[in-house]
């Protein structure tokens, strides 16, 4: 019996080599045939990718074809208004709607699916039909067993209309191979009232759309969609390697004249006749933009001149495996080689190229904008999520990149009428989440040493907000010390949160010579004290009058029905959010040893956690929570403390029973490539608990050697010695060659590149670390 990776191996191989003629079962049974040795060496590291890593569980991933940080992701829609089809794909679905060109990955709200297209065979149908009853719409039939994937490549027999389809993709454009069964006349429809809704009842939202027969082979068009991001453009230019022989254009499912060649409304479709679908491959490129259909008539002219799906799909290989290179790895384990290479891959999807082949782009206003020649405008940046490990993560492994996408926050900053960067999508400030930490990605990014950043600029802008504006809760946390919940939802994580972004626009304002603002920022920063409970031991809600909020439950999410007082998480996660002031927390507790009890606790104690907990709170050891962000430094703090050896241990356990080779392997929502992060960081060895310092706390190392690519032609090797399952633990560590015993590392010193090496054991090496000297900085 084929197995899927041989299924998989054999379809790339297909894909490269033009293995086209086979159709139906034939293409079904490819699995079979040996992958040839050359399409093995074009596959060196992106065949270690399992693109379906994710598509299971709660991590909301999508496994079509994109290039790294591509502004297309063209990609299978099985569902499109369920929290787990936030991706538009799960693997539980058992039919797929068809094939559109943009996708969030791992996202926890749903947005995108633009431009929908649907091979078929028979009569138009014009609505998709339910999950359940597939047959009632456009909906077809697939099986796992019939459908492959693998870096920039995705293919899949839909077994109700016998049609196989491929899909590979250049940055900005999609590029759809189809092959028809013999003896059937066939048509496309393009569906460009599909897109994520709220739920199964209410649809899409579009406010306008578009749709242009250019010629018997093109067809343009673009609308406005008011899902998440409210009020985005996004605009297509589609092209077909053959003419349609007919075209129907319908408005609100009714047929326009036959003649008919345009048409403007809010529920658009069109179905495209082909009633020689059968005599040969079908081809159809699409290049999208968010400036105009014109634009994206350029970019597709400029991307894909032709239709030679082989070649495109061989630079979407070599683009990946580029992309890869940036780090090998030696490792004894090929599921733990998969885990790491799908986790790399899933860290290169976001944020997305969000700009034209002539430089213009959709600005953070909505107006279009030119860039400066050479620059690069993205979107997409999750960053309550991302500030955390992504962004450290891209500093070392894509420094090249780092600019442009700082400059974009800038830039947005300056454009959006709601100020600073929270969750910036498609030219549109969704607010999701809590804090404004696009402050703390700019300040890793000066604290790095990166140039090409307006730093300057920025800062009235994040002092603004810091220090004037009425934006939800900062009023009174400024006021008061802290956020009142009885005033305002999610108080206390917001309070904690905002103490952060101080601290990070402490160090913009330092940057910027407005050295009064550092201190006042800088104080203001240990905000957090104000809602520290000495008698439990908690970060508790506290309410205007200064009182402690009751009932008070350390596994609750609030005190009352009306609202949550903290974000996706309850007292216990809370209470370790500080990432910046470690050494003047622990006095809270009365010390060192009172906080390593606690965290002691945090990971012992029952995972026990109350009725109507989202599903947000998961990957539960005792209670901390791996599969949502706020708990993603908290095993790194025992190294303050003084203990890196509990640290080793909770970081290699976390490693190796968090992430799993199989669909549903993440625990939580992959958010645009954090949950990844976390384990390329922690795997290679460190992590970086306050990324505005600059630095990384050394945790365990999970590979025998590591050799990273931190650009400018310097590489950073990770080597350990005696490692193993067992051997969790730290025994020394040499930099160049020298003996080093500090449990953290510095960001310059690993991007100027050199060797780290571990000796690893079964048993902790107590004084590793341990003296106060060795300890992280924190604070500083």
């Amino acid at each position: 019996m084929a197995t899927r990776r041989g299924f998989l191996q054999s379809a790339i191989a297909l894909a490269l080599f033009g293995g086209s003629g086979l159709s139906g079962l034939a293409f079904a049974r490819a699995g079979r045939y040996a992958m040839p040795a050359d399409a093995r060496a074009k596959a060196d590291l992106t065949r270690h990718v399992d693109v379906f890593i994710g598509t299971g569980g709660h991590g909301h991933t999508f496994p079509g074809a994109t290039l790294p940080f591509g502004m297309v992701q063209l990609s299978p829609d099985t569902y499109n208004a369920v929290w787990d089809a936030c991706s538009g794909y799960h693997e539980s679905d058992g039919s797929i709607m068809g094939f559109s060109h943009t996708h969030l990955s791992g996202t926890g709200i749903g947005d995108m699916l633009d431009f929908l297209l649907v091979p078929r065979t028979g009569e138009v149908r014009l609505q998709p039909g339910s999950p359940d009853a597939p047959a009632t719409g456009y909906r077809s039939r697939y099986d796992h067993a019939d459908e492959a994937a693998s870096p920039g490549y995705y293919r899949v027999l839909l077994k109700d209309t016998g049609i196989h389809a491929e899909l590979t993709a250049t940055a900005r454009a999609g590029l759809h191979r189809y092959h028809f069964p013999k003896g059937r006349p066939g048509h496309l429809l393009l569906d460009l009232c599909h897109g994520f809704q709220d739920n199964p009842s209410t649809p899409t939202r579009v406010s306008d759309a578009q749709l242009r027969i250019v010629d018997e082979r093109t067809v343009i068009g673009g609308r406005r969609v008011h899902q998440w991001a409210k009020g985005r453009y996004i605009f297509f230019a589609m092209r077909l390697s053959r003419p349609f022989a007919q075209v129907q254009l319908y408005s609100d499912d009714r047929p326009l004249a036959e003649d008919a060649r345009q048409v403007d409304g809010t529920q658009l479709k069109a179905a495209l006749h082909l009633p020689d679908a059968d005599a040969a491959p079908l081809l159809v490129k699409v290049g999208i933009s968010a400036v105009s259909a014109e634009n994206a008539l350029a970019n597709l002219d400029a991307e894909l001149p032709d239709f030679d799906f082989v070649r495109v799909h061989a630079e979407a290989v070599a683009a990946w495996e580029k992309a890869l290179a940036r780090v090998r790895i030696e490792a004894d384990d090929d599921a733990q080689r998969r885990i790491f290479y799908t986790g790399l891959y899933h860290t290169l999807l976001a944020p997305t190229l969000f700009s034209d082949v002539d430089g213009r782009h959709r600005g953070m206003d909505l107006q279009v904008h030119t860039l400066p020649e050479g620059s690069r405008n993205y979107s997409t940046y999750s960053l309550w999520d991302t500030y955390r490990a992504l962004h450290p993560l891209l500093t070392l492994m894509q420094p090249e990149r780092v600019p442009d996408l700082m400059q974009g926050l800038v830039r947005g900053a300056a454009e959006c009428p709601d100020g600073v960067g929270i969750w910036p999508l498609q030219g549109v400030e969704t607010g999701t989440m809590i804090g404004y930490h696009s402050a703390v990605a700019l300040a890793e990014a000066h604290a790095k040493g990166f140039d090409g950043i307006d730093y300057a600029a920025a800062w009235p802008l994040y002092r603004k907000r810091a220090m004037d504006d009425d934006f939800h809760g900062l009023s009174y946390y400024r006021r008061l010390g802290y956020i009142p919940s009885d005033q305002v939802d999610e108080a206390a994580s917001r309070t904690l949160e905002y103490a952060y972004d101080d601290w990070a626009c402490a160090h913009l304002a330092r940057a910027a010579g407005a050295e009064d603002d550092y201190r006042a920022l800088l104080a203001r920063s240990r905000n957090y004290r104000n809602l520290f409970n000495q008698d439990s031991g908690f970060i508790r809600p506290k309410l205007e009058d200064g009182s402690w909020a009751t009932p008070f439950d350390p596994r609750a999410l609030g005190h009352m029905e009306r609202w949550h007082d903290f974000t996706e998480s309850n007292a216990w996660q809370a209470t370790f959010l500080n990432q910046h002031d470690l050494y003047g927390y622990m006095e809270l507790f009365g010390g060192r040893d009172g906080f390593v009890r606690k965290l002691d606790e945090l990971f012992s104690t029952s995972s026990e956690l109350p009725a109507g907990a989202p599903p947000d709170i998961d990957g539960m050891v005792g209670q901390y929570a791996h599969g949502n962000e706020p708990s993603h430094h908290v095993a790194y703090l025992y190294a303050y403390a003084g203990q890196p050896w509990k640290t080793q241990a909770m970081v290699r356990r976390l490693l190796r029973e968090q992430y799993r080779d199989a669909r549903d392997g993440l625990s939580g929502n992959e958010d645009c490539g954090q949950m990844s992060a976390w384990y390329v960081l922690s795997a290679l060895g460190f992590y970086p608990v306050d990324p505005v310092s600059g630095n990384y706390v050394i945790g365990s190392p999970l590979f025998r050697s590591a050799e990273l690519d931190v650009g400018g032609g310097r590489v950073l090797r990770v080597v350990t010695s005696r490692n193993g399952a067992q051997n969790v633990y730290v025994q020394r560590v040499h930099w160049n060659g020298k003996p080093y015993t500090r449990s953290w590392l510095r960001h310059a010193d690993l991007a100027a590149g050199g060797t780290l090496e571990f000796v690893m054991g079964p048993e902790p090496n107590q004084d590793f670390g341990s003296r106060l000297e060795d300890r992280p900085p924190s604070f500083a």
